[in-house]
């Protein structure tokens, strides 16, 4: 009970944030240009029809009123029907989320494999030809938009090379999706035994993702070196140099260790960033994500749609927050709840 008590504090903290974002985004949903009764009236309709139209949707109610509406949605649940899709916003959601979640996994999963390590190498040989290769994907990764590397990877890897499977979604149209547990391909398709499906979705997945790996590599590679930099010029680490202990101790036991707190930092906020905004890479992909959906909605003022992304985004980043804290204190247990 009492490791659990600074949890539930942290999440009690978050309760106003979230109470602030459900107003937020209500009132910034009914800022936007454009009269969802008049897209759905067609561009033919008339006054009267857009009024019948307005009155369906209850948008003929003063703001106050369509505000006590949506939050008595809220707490029992329901986040609304999207007028584009025609289904629930959460049914759209639940659908579209793990698609956005296993790309921007599986980016991230590349970019740390490859960022990390090259941060360190890079921080331990200050000046060599590892780190101005460093600088230089760095600088590259952060001057290249995501949709134009998306564009030439395809124009490569497909169009030329032709190794490359089709950029249209999560599965070639000859395959079968995996049946839903939990809405990643990769997982549900192992699940299944069904390989076939698993590779499928791997060569899917293969340019998106690195795509987007270009893209948050940058970060995870800079704040890496720097960490290990300023790690490596520490007391402790001259100390347990003149104790004589191994190098590969001091680097990864010592040094490694106390850098990848503001590396676990970077990875929370990259992840954050990417996820939210990753449309530009699931539009040159076709990818069915939740960032997509959420442009539709916006192009379409569709209010239930936004408020119901706003809302998930809200609670993703709350969870990954506390996910956050949790890691902080496993890779430093002085670190705790209490002490900040």
């Amino acid at each position: 009970m009492t490791r659990a008590r600074p949890i539930l504090m942290r999440i009690a903290q978050v309760i106003p944030v979230v109470v602030g974002v459900v107003i937020i985004s209500f009132i910034l949903t009914r800022a936007l240009p454009g009269d969802p009764a008049a897209y759905f009236a067609g561009d033919a309709a008339d006054e009267a029809s857009i009024a019948e139209v307005r009155a369906k949707l209850g948008l003929d109610e003063p703001l106050p009123i369509q505000f006590l509406y949506y939050v008595g949605d809220l707490l029992r649940g329901d986040l609304g029907q999207s007028l584009t899709t025609g289904q629930s916003v959460a049914a759209d959601l639940a659908q579209r989320l793990p698609a956005s979640l296993e790309l921007t996994l599986c980016a991230l999963i590349l970019s740390c494999g490859f960022a990390i390590p090259l941060g360190v190498l890079a921080a331990t040989r200050p000046g060599s030809w590892v780190d101005h290769l460093c600088r230089v994907l760095v600088t590259a990764g952060v001057s290249m938009p995501t949709f134009f590397t998306g564009v030439v990877l395809v124009y490569v890897f497909y169009y030329l090379a032709g190794i490359a499977p089709s950029p249209l979604g999560r599965l070639d149209f000859i395959y079968l999706e995996p049946e839903r547990v939990t809405g990643f391909f990769l997982i549900d398709s192992l699940l299944a035994g069904d390989f076939e499906t698993f590779f499928a979705a791997c060569r899917q997945l293969i340019l998106p993702a690195l795509t987007l790996a270009l893209f948050t590599l940058a970060p995870i590679a800079r704040m890496t070196r720097a960490a290990m930099l300023q790690s490596l010029s520490s007391d402790f680490i001259r100390t347990a140099r003149a104790a004589g202990l191994r190098r590969r101790k001091v680097l990864f036991g010592y040094a490694f260790r106390n850098a990848m707190l503001p590396v676990v930092t970077t990875l929370g906020m990259v992840f954050s960033f990417t996820l939210g905004a990753n449309v530009l890479v699931e539009k040159v992909f076709a990818w069915p994500g939740i960032g997509s959906y959420a442009v539709e909605a916006l192009v379409a003022s569709d209010y239930a749609a936004v408020q119901g992304f706003v809302l998930a985004m809200a609670l993703l980043f709350v969870v990954l927050n506390l996910v956050i804290d949790l890691t902080y204190t496993a890779i430093d247990p002085r670190i705790g709840f209490g002490s900040r």
